[in-house]
């Protein structure tokens, strides 16, 4: 399975601020949609909290240590190597990591492909 990292920047470097993003690209959301589309997609719990619903038509992982934590519509794992091995396990070709900086930091040793957007 490949791990892949879809990041979208500003032009002096910044990924988002207070966990929003701080631009509306039509044109890169459907970029987003079309590369993460039938996938898994991992997020840590400040992107998904800022998202506040699964994205449509995608497999959503969490990384979450808060103990209890359990969005719906949302799977929650305390740690990168178990997203990695459900994912796997349920068939994923590509696994797609789609923020914050510290799912970024953590995934960006394993991955094979970089979608890299500047804003």
């Amino acid at each position: 399975m490949k791990i892949s990292i879809v990041v979208a920047v500003s032009k002096n470097g910044f990924i988002g601020k207070d966990g929003k993003i701080p631009w509306k690209v039509p044109d890169e959301l459907a970029y987003f949609r079309k590369i993460t589309n039938g996938h898994h997609v991992v997020m840590g719990r400040i992107t998904q909290q800022s998202l506040g619903r699964p994205l449509k038509g995608r497999v959503n992982l969490v990384l979450s240590t808060k103990e209890g934590y359990e969005p719906e519509g949302f799977i929650v794992f305390s740690n990168f190597k178990d997203a990695i091995n459900f994912a796997k396990e349920h068939g994923e070709e590509e696994l797609m990591i789609i923020g914050g900086e510290k799912v970024y930091e953590i995934a960006l040793p394993l991955a094979e492909r970089i979608y890299m957007s500047v804003i």
